[in-house]
């Protein structure tokens, strides 16, 4: 048996945290120190600084900013969550919603041997010089691909959403009951939308089975808010929103730093 860690053998830890400041608290802008306090607990030193870590502050009455951190360990991540909650700062602050997951390879990340069966369930010739040539750049994208899904950099793009997801499991459309190879099709046909906005949105799907109260949570990056609204709007059409999901809140953030989140909630 492996030795018992908290590091997963795939994957990272992934931890969104969103936060509303208490104005009730304050009787004016925020001392210099509660401010630098912000500032180091969104941006840490080296030693303290996890893998991936990016904030937002966030459209809506719900919360005023939100935070995506990721590692191996855990502890990493939560620790910029006690940072923020810590004495001084953590006066100013409520927490407004979170979510626990890990990032994974999917299963229905097609093989080369599914994608070159797609390919010819599509109508391509198996034979033909124009599959060789597909399965053959598949081959080579397939690690750079799995790699980012496991330890996904977060693009320097200025929108981004988040919500969770479930898979339904109501009487007629339950998920779980549906053969692997019916799930397998509608998964491929929810990636083929999302492929038309290559360059435009970027995602991370982490599995929330085990760690949190939904079984998946979505990032999706924009380099315009205005494909957030597309991507949503044309996936929602694939089977497998349209019969099976199931989603909980969304949250907007557009990208900025500890000192441009204060300065855009008129805290300074």
């Amino acid at each position: 048996m492996p030795e018992p860690s908290t590091i997963p053998s795939n994957g990272w830890h992934v931890g969104h945290f969103f936060y509303r400041f208490r104005r009730e608290t304050m009787d004016g802008p925020m001392s210099p120190a509660i401010q630098q306090q912000f500032q180091d607990a969104i941006h840490p030193g080296e030693a303290d600084m996890p893998q991936r870590l990016a904030s937002y502050w966030t459209s809506g009455h719900r919360a005023d900013f939100g935070v995506v951190v990721m590692d191996p360990d855990p502890a990493k991540v939560d620790a910029i969550h006690q940072s923020i909650m810590a004495p001084g700062i953590g006066r100013f602050v409520e927490p407004e919603w979170s979510f626990v997951s890990m990032s994974e390879v999917s299963e229905y990340v097609p093989t080369i041997e599914e994608f070159k069966r797609r390919l010819v369930a599509g109508g391509e010739d198996a034979d033909s010089p124009t599959v060789a040539a597909k399965v053959s750049a598949y081959e080579r994208r397939l690690p750079m691909m799995n790699e980012q899904r496991l330890r996904p950099d977060i693009p320097e793009w200025p929108s981004a959403c988040f919500y969770p997801m479930n898979k339904s499991r109501v009487v007629g459309a339950n998920w779980f009951t549906e053969a692997f190879s019916h799930r397998n099709a509608m998964m491929a046909e929810h990636a083929q939308s999302g492929m038309a906005f290559a360059g435009k949105v970027s995602q991370l799907i982490s599995v929330g089975v085990g760690l949190d109260d939904w079984e998946w949570m979505v990032t999706l990056w924009g380099r315009n808010p205005e494909y957030l609204k597309e991507i949503v709007y044309k996936m929602r059409f694939d089977e497998a929103s349209a019969k099976y999901g199931e989603f909980g809140p969304f949250y907007v953030g557009y990208r900025a730093t500890a000192a441009e989140i204060l300065q855009h909630c008129k805290l300074v």
